[in-house]
């Protein structure tokens, strides 16, 4: 019999596989409750045994796997958009075309429409991506698939509102990259992230969502990091991860157009750092942003040791990877203020380096945001307010940095 069928008779209990409860305890339920002579005797048992199905199917012990929900992914084929997603350990498929849905092979949840899954096949890349006059920017940065905390992050800092839509207005959140790997919940990340993009857009605000190292390896292949949810993904899709984001996918195409650094208002926005080595090299954030879509992402990022520029930026000292502001001590002390200038920028935010709290290093000149939610951690938000930075905490309660 089917795993997930309804159950009927102390057989089917028997023969399923996937329910935790046995014979002798419904035997033992069913004894007290003629004992005691209490009435709807049949509903009881019932209710007890539909419990027992959805407890089973939660629990991960012995025999039984947890049921998984992943997705959806979207390829594009000519006009045709199809999708894929997975409801309860179980494959589904579907399609979008021009003006036309399927509603009964779709998920859900769908709020998106043809045309907004669709426009990002027709976006250019913005290689130098910077903007003036924002008095409101909200940060958050390494959430791994954190997602429960993202979500209480956001909504406890004023950036959503209590139907997770934008709430933020004309401000700006920059995401400063690492959804993938270590938690379970990364699809839920981008299609949030993919959502809000749209609504700030149409309330004048922004999203920002930078590359981080982990972007890059998972588009590249090393998996090393990957939950083990999404080797079950691949099992139950039969398709390898990273081509669930390949070019012609819907968040694979998304992703491979965002930048690698970009700067708002005084402020230089990078995944891990800026590195004297980089400076040396005067490569300007348009150069960087480019040589990156053009040339690393998506790439092996290990077979670059040929190409001085290639290997400097994919590496060690590359802006998603560089440590050294968090060193001691640190190597970049007597080169900042160069770096600083060669933006002509006053701040520089970063993540990747884990932290116990938002850390303000050199007079704040950096401000590292990666509070450790990769780790399990509710970490902090930085948020800055007419000039002003301040650190958001998950219960809401904001305190000046």
């Amino acid at each position: 019999m089917p795993e997930y069928q309804y159950l009927t008779n102390h057989e089917d209990v028997l023969s399923c596989r996937k329910c935790i409860i046995t014979v002798d305890r419904l035997k033992i339920l069913n004894m007290y409750l003629l004992r005691h002579d209490i009435k709807n005797r049949p509903i009881i048992l019932t209710l007890f045994l539909i419990l027992a199905l959805n407890l089973s199917a939660a629990s991960p012990s012995g025999e039984r796997d947890t049921l998984i929900n992943d997705g959806p992914y979207y390829f594009l084929s000519d006009d045709t958009l199809r999708v894929l997603w997975i409801e309860n350990s179980m494959l589904r498929k579907g399609y979008l075309l021009p003006g036309v849905t399927d509603g009964t092979m779709l998920p859900a949840d769908l709020s998106l429409s043809y045309r907004d899954l669709t426009r990002v096949y027709g976006v250019k890349p913005n290689y130098r991506q910077s903007y003036k006059g924002i008095d409101s920017i909200a940060v958050i940065a390494d959430v791994h698939g954190n997602y429960n905390t993202f979500l209480s992050q956001l909504l406890s800092n004023g950036v959503i509102d209590k139907n997770l839509n934008w709430k933020f207005g004309k401000g700006h959140l920059v995401f400063l990259g690492d959804a993938f790997d270590r938690g379970d919940k990364v699809t839920e990340i981008l299609w949030h992230l993919f959502k809000l993009e749209k609504q700030a857009v149409k309330n004048g605000g922004r999203v920002h969502f930078l590359l981080g190292n982990h972007e890059l390896m998972v588009l590249a292949g090393d998996l090393r990091y990957n939950n083990e949810k999404y080797t079950k993904v691949e099992a139950i899709t039969g398709i390898p991860y990273p081509a669930l984001y390949s070019e012609n996918s819907v968040l694979g195409k998304w992703l491979r157009a965002k930048p690698v650094m970009i700067t708002i208002n005084d402020i230089l926005f990078v995944h891990a750092g800026v590195s004297p080595e980089l400076i040396r090299k005067e490569l300007k954030i348009k150069e960087v942003n480019k040589v990156f879509h053009e040339r690393i992402v998506g790439k092996d990022i290990y077979s670059f040791t040929e190409n001085e520029d290639l290997s400097l930026l994919s590496g060690n000292d590359g802006p998603v990877w560089y440590r050294g502001y968090f060193e001691e001590p640190s190597p970049v002390i007597s080169s900042l203020d160069s770096i600083l200038s060669f933006y002509g920028k006053a701040h520089i935010v970063v993540g990747h380096t884990p932290q116990k709290s938002i850390t303000a290093l050199f007079g704040n000149k950096v401000i590292g945001v990666d509070t450790g939610m990769g780790f399990g951690q509710s970490g902090n938000m930085l948020l800055y307010k007419n000039g002003q930075f301040f650190i958001g905490s998950i219960t809401g309660v904001r305190s000046k940095l």
